[in-house]
């Protein structure tokens, strides 16, 4: 893994495309060490137009929390700041460890505080900042990605992504300490019929996407990746198909009250 610290001119990306919903992005790192095979970011310019290939670099944003409050308090006098944190990154993959950007941008938020703050991960270093998370309120929520419960299909696709049983663990405990938080099945990859029932014990919300709702170009990104070939080598071509999300939703609604799918911008902020 290739690692370099840099100096950013900005933090916060006014918001565009899915995540209209939020005034502004948010992401500490350049780059994400869990290179997960269908990312969209791959078929962005920050990826495109890097020698090294995506998931084998990430950029250090040293001076992120200098930055973060004095464009919050800059974007405030224009209206509400709501962010999203991460949009082009996992806030907490591995770096995080010793870099401690996140954490320190969650502070700064504490300080300045957004109107509301969205944490978006699907590691369970989260946990770290479950004392953080708690000072925000109902201010926050905090989304663990968890495509699937089966974890040879978490291998095929994001082999170096945490496994599954982790990420449950984390959430719940994120849940249990009293933060808002939801499940985020983004994309929907293969799964079990127990998914909504395993889900439904460390969260009470979920969302939904797939890869012809999510990835931003109706799944023409995700064909350019090749995951089809993936499916293919698992025999699993049926359920790379754009409604085949309709079986896994119809079980999240009967165990969940609150669920939504993803591609309807709604599925990210409380209900007001």
């Amino acid at each position: 893994m290739k690692i370099n610290e840099i100096q950013s001119k900005s933090i916060l990306t006014p918001s565009s495309g899915f995540i209209t919903k939020f005034t502004h992005t948010l992401n500490p790192y350049a780059g994400c060490a869990f290179g997960c095979s269908y990312c969209y970011v791959r078929q962005m310019p920050i990826a495109l137009y890097r020698e090294e290939e995506w998931g084998t670099w990430v950029d250090i944003k040293q001076n992120a929390a200098d930055l973060l409050s004095k464009e919050i308090k800059k974007a405030k006098k224009k209206g509400p700041v709501t962010i999203f944190m991460s949009s082009a990154t996992d806030p907490y993959q591995p770096i995080e460890y010793k870099a401690r950007i996140t954490r320190s941008l969650l502070e700064a938020m504490l300080i300045e505080k957004p109107d509301f703050l969205f944490v978006q991960t699907r590691s369970p270093l989260c946990t770290r900042d479950i004392d953080l998370f708690q000072q925000f309120g109902q201010s926050i929520r905090v989304s663990m990605t968890i495509e699937t419960d089966l974890e040879y299909i978490r291998k095929a696709f994001t082999p170096s992504a945490p496994p599954i049983p982790a990420r449950l663990k984390a959430l719940k405990q994120i849940t249990e300490a009293g933060v808002p938080t939801q499940v985020a099945i983004a994309p929907l990859l293969p799964c079990s019929k127990q998914i909504a029932k395993t889900l439904r014990r460390v969260t009470s919300r979920a969302v939904i996407d797939n890869f012809f709702m999510g990835d931003g170009s109706r799944g023409r990104r995700t064909e350019k990746m090749g995951i089809r070939n993936i499916y293919g080598r698992l025999n699993l071509l049926p359920w790379y198909h754009p409604n085949a999300y309709k079986v896994v939703l119809k079980l999240l609604q009967q165990e969940f009250e609150d669920v939504e799918l993803l591609i309807s911008q709604q599925g990210f902020m409380p209900n007001q």
